[in-house]
């Protein structure tokens, strides 16, 4: 790669429960290459709303929010989970609620929302590369990207996939509430008119369903080797 060329990007786009962070941080280890976690960021958003008591429907006061809100990934230096700060308060495990799922998704849906965060992500393109999660990575974010991954699975494992991690977390949930909330939130993203949540044309899609994390860890990494 010559000093012209633009920084490499991986996108790996996909539904709620897909396996997409798990994914994209083994992916990410493996390559050496930075990471962005952009739905946590419309989480971040969601969160720092909340705490203001905005109206989620205000489309002009979370757009405010969204372009005023700083947010920082910060590494733990344990192999744990990568901390999200928000204006300086680690809300990481706030911000993985389904409450919070919920309301990143309400917000993710305005365009005034998604043109203020825009610039965030872009800022996250530095060498050596980039990998980037998210729902509209390789279709909006990140249109150019010589790699693209539309990461899906069956609503059913999704929804026991993270019935499992957030019983380990010991939160009250259940495993049909889960599947409903993933159904709906499958339906608001595929069919919002900003972004909507579809595989870019020139994507790979890959389905985890029965598939191991190293299994399709190795897929993906195959298709940027293979480059």
């Amino acid at each position: 790669m010559t000093t012209f060329d633009p920084v490499p990007v991986l996108t790996l786009d996909g539904p709620s429960g897909s396996g997409k962070g798990t994914i994209a941080r083994a992916v990410a280890d493996r390559l050496g290459w930075h990471l962005l976690d952009s739905g946590a960021i419309y989480r971040a958003v969601g969160y720092a709303a909340g705490l203001r008591d905005l109206d989620l429907d205000d489309a002009e006061a979370v757009a405010r929010c969204a372009a005023e809100t700083r947010i920082e990934f910060r590494d733990p230096g344990d192999g744990g989970d990568t901390r999200v700060v928000i204006d300086g308060i680690d809300a990481t495990d706030a911000i993985r609620t389904e409450t919070a799922g919920a309301a990143a998704s309400a917000i993710a849906a305005l365009p005034e929302v998604r043109k203020a965060l825009v610039d965030k992500q872009l800022a996250f393109r530095a060498a050596p590369g980039l990998v980037a999660d998210g729902r509209d990575m390789g279709t909006v974010i990140f249109p150019d990207a010589p790699f693209k991954v539309f990461l899906t699975a069956s609503p059913a494992e999704r929804a026991e996939r993270r019935y499992k991690q957030l019983k380990a977390k010991g939160l009250d949930v259940t495993l049909a509430s889960l599947l409903h909330e993933i159904e709906l939130r499958d339906a608001r993203d595929a069919s919002r008119t900003v972004a909507p949540l579809r595989a870019a044309a020139d994507a790979v899609v890959i389905d985890s369903s029965g598939r191991s994390i190293a299994a399709v860890v190795d897929a993906v990494l195959a298709l940027v080797h293979k480059g």
